[in-house]
């Protein structure tokens, strides 16, 4: 390659990084909605799955990474089809992206494989309390690895949502499955238990690898290489187990809906829906931090909640009310500390001459939203993995 073909690139990217406040703003809206549809939309699903007749813990493992492919849509039409871009998909996407990614994949479908076979054993309450702790987990793996400031901010909204959690459970005892041994309630509890760790684990990770990528449509090439990687893992298990016939089985004598219902609600809008929320989780970290994602996604629960009351006309007492509100209230807190500390630090730039808010067109600033960044040098940032 020539140094004017080099020098073309580096310019290129250097382009890329250059987003203007109200693109970057509706990136992060359009992404933090993609996770609220995705999220709601995927945990309804699951539960159809099993409610209508589905039973197998590979399937459900299967259906939250075979989206993949869709992720192409997101890498490829932004310069082939909508020509905004001209940045060729996967530049400067090294053999150290694509073993961190590979890696972060195998461990991403293993955490996924214990998700389900967790669920499928514990009642809603103490799986709700089991991953309620994932939160916690995230802010302590942050500050190990990624260096995450401990504030009020997070600390404040990290209680409240594990106690918004804690109540959700304790108000949903009443779910217990019939039969339940206490073998397996042990073995869906080590599962949960390590589901938690696993994904607690995944958001400082992945921020950390993100720190070396320069552009969103890079977050979404290293997403495709994670969701190929778990798939491939979840792939291997339905085969050595049997889960492909199985899913032909329950399609046409199992599933009290049908076939047809089974292979478009129950295991195609699975996949979809899944591949949405864990591409917006990636979108999420990248634009922001992993303690900031794992908060939006337990934020979430409390939607889940209401998803379920209005969806499958689940009770909604008392306790559920309260947690919904400490839900909703600690999340809300998190977000006005976010604000508020932007708002303070732009002041702070304006005062020195400097400006270090979301870069514009005009003022060549740095995109910063809390504690992700958009980075400008992008050598240095590939030397950060």
């Amino acid at each position: 390659m020539s140094d004017g073909r080099v020098n073309a690139d580096q310019e290129q990217e250097q382009n890329l990084v250059k987003p203007t406040g109200k693109r970057s703003l509706i990136l992060l809206l359009t992404t933090y909605f993609c996770l609220f549809v995705g999220s709601i939309a995927s945990s309804l699903l699951a539960k159809y799955y099993f409610v209508h007749g589905g039973s197998s813990r590979w399937v459900s493992t299967w259906v939250q990474s075979a989206g993949f492919p869709l992720l192409l849509t997101l890498i490829y039409f932004p310069r082939y089809v909508f020509k905004t871009t001209t940045r060729r998909p996967f530049t400067r996407f090294t053999r150290r992206h694509l073993l961190f990614s590979v890696l972060i994949g195998f461990f991403l479908g293993i955490n996924n494989f214990l998700f389900s076979w967790g669920t499928s054993y514990l009642p809603v309450s103490t799986s709700s309390l089991l991953l309620s702790t994932q939160l916690v987990f995230t802010l302590i793996l942050s500050v190990l690895i990624v260096k995450q400031k401990v504030t009020f901010s997070n600390l404040n909204c990290v209680i409240l949502l594990t106690l918004s959690s804690v109540l959700l459970a304790l108000g949903s005892s009443s779910d217990k499955p019939d039969g339940l041994t206490k073998s397996k309630y042990y073995i869906g509890f080590a599962s949960t238990i390590g589901a938690g760790l696993l994904f607690a684990l995944y958001l400082p990770v992945t921020e950390k690898l993100y720190r070396s990528v320069y552009c969103y449509a890079m977050v979404m090439e290293l997403q495709l290489m994670m969701e190929l990687s778990a798939t491939v893992f979840a792939t291997i298990g339905m085969a050595f187990d049997g889960g492909f016939r199985e899913m032909v089985n329950e399609a046409n004598h199992v599933f009290t809906k049908g076939p047809t219902v089974y292979w478009t609600v129950a295991i195609f809008a699975n996949v979809v829906t899944w591949q949405l929320c864990f591409a917006a989780t990636s979108g999420m970290v990248y634009l922001t931090s992993g303690i900031t994602g794992g908060i939006c996604m337990t934020a979430l629960l409390a939607m889940n909640v209401i998803g379920g009351v209005v969806v499958y006309g689940d009770k909604f007492g008392g306790v559920k009310i309260v947690s919904t509100v400490l839900c909703i209230w600690g999340f809300s807190s998190y977000i006005y500390g976010m604000y508020t500390k932007s708002k303070k630090a732009e002041l702070m730039e304006k005062e020195k001459g400097e400006y270090s808010g979301v870069k514009t067109s005009e003022d060549g600033g740095e995109m910063e939203v809390e504690m992700g960044n958009v980075k400008d040098d992008v050598a240095a940032a590939d030397d950060r993995v």
